[in-house]
Formats: structure tokens, sequence, C-alpha cells
């Protein structure tokens, strides 16, 4: 019987190989193999036939399907080990497919342990030309603060905000806003980080002040 504990969380599948390796009795003997003392006429004597001194046996390999030529090796002999009446263990870091597929054929028990990525929360830069649009200062501030936790470019902010300005100016949308101040805002962002740039000054702190300044 082969056991496969494969995949990236190495403190789930390690658990979990601690936890199945306490159910093997403690009259069985346990070999432990790794890449670097792996011997491919050791590993065949564990399939081929009975030890001198056990009839049965735990095999445990670690990490050795990291190497080319032993991979090769392995995966050929696989329907040799389920076959054998000894166990064998795989503790491996994670594995393509076409691997998985190979244990998978000799019906070796295969687990699984990845960590699970997070989704990263996508921000929508439109928030900041609504709170721009509706002139409202503390949403302004929220959102920009909130793109900028987020990791959002600056560039793409201002980007945002100057096509906002331009837009209202376009529409001749003056309800919040008198002309004149969208084109000293369009005039003024446009220069913002470059400005902030030669001047030393930090371009995040930069741009909020001009923010919290600008209405």
């Amino acid at each position: 019987m082969i056991h496969l504990f494969t995949g990236n969380d190495t403190k789930n599948k390690i658990k979990s190989y601690e936890k199945f390796i306490k159910t093997i009795p403690a009259t069985m003997e346990v070999f432990f193999i790794n890449k670097n003392n792996f011997d491919r006429d050791q590993v065949e004597s564990f399939f081929s036939g009975n030890g001198l001194f056990f009839s049965k046996c735990v095999v445990v390999f670690t990490n050795i399907l990291e190497k080319e030529e032993i991979l090769e090796f392995t995966l050929k002999k696989l329907p040799s080990l389920a076959k054998s009446r000894n166990l064998f263990v795989f503790i491996e870091a994670k594995q393509n497919k076409a691997i998985l597929t190979n244990f998978q054929k000799v019906k070796a028990e295969v687990n699984i342990f990845e960590i699970l990525k997070e989704k990263k929360e996508k921000f929508n830069s439109f928030l900041l030309a609504n709170a721009l649009g509706e002139r409202d200062k503390l949403a302004l501030w929220i959102f920009f603060r909130r793109a900028m936790e987020l990791g959002v470019k600056m560039e793409e902010l201002i980007g945002v905000l100057f096509w906002k300005a331009k837009d209202m100016i376009l529409k001749k949308n003056f309800n919040k806003f008198k002309e004149r101040e969208l084109q000293d805002f369009t005039s003024k962002i446009s220069y913002l980080l470059p400005e902030a740039r030669k001047r030393g000054l930090d371009d995040e702190a930069a741009f909020e002040q001009f923010l919290l300044e600008v209405f």
C-alpha cells in the first residue's frame, strides 16, 4: 500500500503524517529514506521479498521526488510498491497533476495539503471619483486610505480623479464645483507627484494633503 502526503501546507501535511504513523503497530520496522541516501537496490529489496528480520515493514520516503532520476525510477516502480505487503509512505512537496495521476492509478492513498490563497480585495477606483463628484471630503479621504491599504498605485488614482474632473467640465456639471475650481484641480493634480518627488516629499503624504486641502 502507498500513502502520499503532498502539498505546500507543510504544517498540516506533517501533522497528518504524524497522526498516520502513530497508527502503525510498534512491532513493524520503519525505514527512513531521503533523496541523499536513496539506494535503488535497497528500495527494490523492500518490494521484491521479505526482510531477513521482519515480515512486514514501513518505508518512509522524504522529498525523494525532487531529483529527476529518482522520480523517474519511482514512478516506474509504483505498481510494484502498490502490490507489496509492505507500506510505502511519501512525504513530498507540491506535485503536478501528471505525477499525482501516476499515484492514483495504483490506488495510492493521496493526501493533498494546499495553502489556500486569500482572495485579494480589488479596489474600485471610481469610488474615489464619485466622492470627488459629490464634493465629499470625508469619503474622498476614506477611499484614498483604503486604496493605499490595498496597494493601489497612486498614478491610477490620479488618473481617475483627473478624468472625473475633466468629465465634469465637459458635461458642465457645476452643481458642486465652479468651473474654475475644477480647472485648478486638474492642473494641480497633473503635476502633484512630479513636484513632490522634485521637492523630496513623500508621495503618499503629499497626495493625501492635496486631497484634504483641495476644497
